[in-house]
């Protein structure tokens, strides 16, 4: 049973996912959650505090739903790798639209707030480990490629989100994007292996 911290933090997650940032009010999460009014506030006193818990919250879930299909898949090509990616994307847009909406916003926020920014690159560090694991095991050994895979990741998410297509279904695409950044690596060292012969 979750305590009543993650309850409240939960129904500021699907206030925030469904209605927007500005929805977002102490006593909007009350009601949502079904608490007397005030509850909220007794938890995070100002909208500073309930902002850089629900960031945690969110990072909590997502990471949480990763680490489920982290522990049933090892990817090692860009195909097996763009199938994984392109059902969590799926999800992404699907089944967990209100907390991927949720998380969205508070991006937008992190544009303006200094401490949201920080706590956000904070916790994306710690999925960007599992990211990184996988694209080594597809043949990617450049750093950059995790960025690059996230941010268009966020982008087909995103656009599904905004203007959702009942076919949604990324995973060719995602394949041919991992694709043509492991060949890429595949010809940078081919052509360094060449020079120096």
């Amino acid at each position: 049973m979750s305590n009543r911290r993650e309850v409240l933090l939960d129904a500021a997650v699907r206030v925030l996912g469904g209605r927007g940032m500005r929805a977002l009010t102490h006593r909007a999460v009350d009601a949502e959650a079904a608490v007397p009014v005030g509850s909220t506030a007794n938890y995070f006193p100002n909208r500073e505090s309930l902002l850089g818990a629900i960031v945690e919250r969110i990072s909590a879930r997502e990471r949480a739903n990763f680490e489920e299909i982290a522990r049933t898949v090892s990817p090692t090509t860009p195909a097996e790798l763009a199938r994984v990616l392109g059902a969590a994307a799926r999800d992404a847009a699907g089944v967990h639209r209100e907390l991927t909406l949720a998380r969205y916003a508070i991006l937008v926020e992190a544009g303006h707030n200094a401490a949201i920014r920080r706590r956000v690159a904070e916790n994306g560090s710690r999925v960007d480990a599992w990211f990184a694991v996988w694209l080594r095991l597809i043949g990617s050994h450049d750093p950059g490629h995790l960025h690059l895979v996230a941010n268009y990741l966020t982008g087909l998410i995103l656009h599904q989100l905004a203007v959702p297509d009942p076919a949604f279904d990324p995973t060719a695409m995602i394949a041919g994007f991992l694709e043509s950044l492991v060949a890429a690596v595949g010809t940078h060292e081919s052509e360094t292996a060449g020079r120096t012969i």
